[in-house]
Formats: C-alpha cells, structure tokens, sequence
C-alpha cells in the first residue's frame, strides 16, 4: 500500500505525448511513453530513459524523484505534474545535473505488459552472442 493517497484525478497511467526539450519523434522508441501515478511501484518510459518513480501529492499537484537509466547510464531527476483544465497532465522533468524538460501527458490505461526495469551498467559491458 502507498503511504500517502495520490488524488483521483492524478492517478493511474498517463501516455506522455510530447516534450519541449527533446525530439518528440523518438519519444516512443522503447515503447510508449508512459508514466504511473499510484503511489506504489510506479515507473516512467519515454525516449531511452527506464525509472522507477516515487510520487506524492502537493497542494498543486503531484510531485516526483525517480531514478533509472538512460540507455545504460544510471540518471537519476525529479519532476511534478499539474492537471490542466483540458484534463490533460503538464509536466516537469529534471534530469540531475543535466537537462530539463517541460511534458505533456494524456490519460492512459495500464500498458498490457509491464514496464522494464532500467538496465544496470553492468548490462552494458556483457557480451551478447
């Protein structure tokens, strides 16, 4: 169970349609771009960039840190998230000490398949055959 109770209207699965900082034509290239809002083992996907997300609901909205990899790179950011008046999520993300980004998210369902968990560095060192 969370510890805290993510609002209503925040919470569950939400597709992440575009950002203002990075090429939204392969924000899919992973698989959809989606992030979870439930307060429990929730993860963010979008262009390479696979993280576990912990979430918590301000006055404002919902706020986030996540940690993951990009690529095989382990990154670690924060983020949050207000609902807009068209129902759709504007959002915030920050890659520490690196890039930040603006988003925009649509209502989602639960993808059919989980998504992964990031990669280790270690996995990118490993020989493939």
């Amino acid at each position: 169970m969370a510890d805290v109770d993510i609002p209503p209207e925040y919470y569950g699965w939400w597709r992440i349609i575009e950002t203002s900082q990075w090429d939204n034509d392969d924000i899919d290239i992973i698989g959809t771009a989606l992030i979870s809002l439930t307060g429990y083992d929730d993860m963010l996907r979008m262009f390479v960039l696979l993280a576990h997300v912990n979430c918590k609901p301000t006055k404002r909205g919902v706020s986030f840190t996540w940690q993951g990899a990009w690529e095989y790179d382990p990154v670690s950011g924060t983020g949050s998230v207000r609902l807009r008046k068209d129902r759709r999520l504007a959002g915030r993300i920050r890659i520490k000490d690196g890039d930040e980004s603006t988003f925009l998210a649509e209502r989602a369902e639960q993808p059919d398949e989980p998504i992964p968990d990031p990669p280790s560095y270690r996995d990118k060192w490993r020989r493939r055959w």
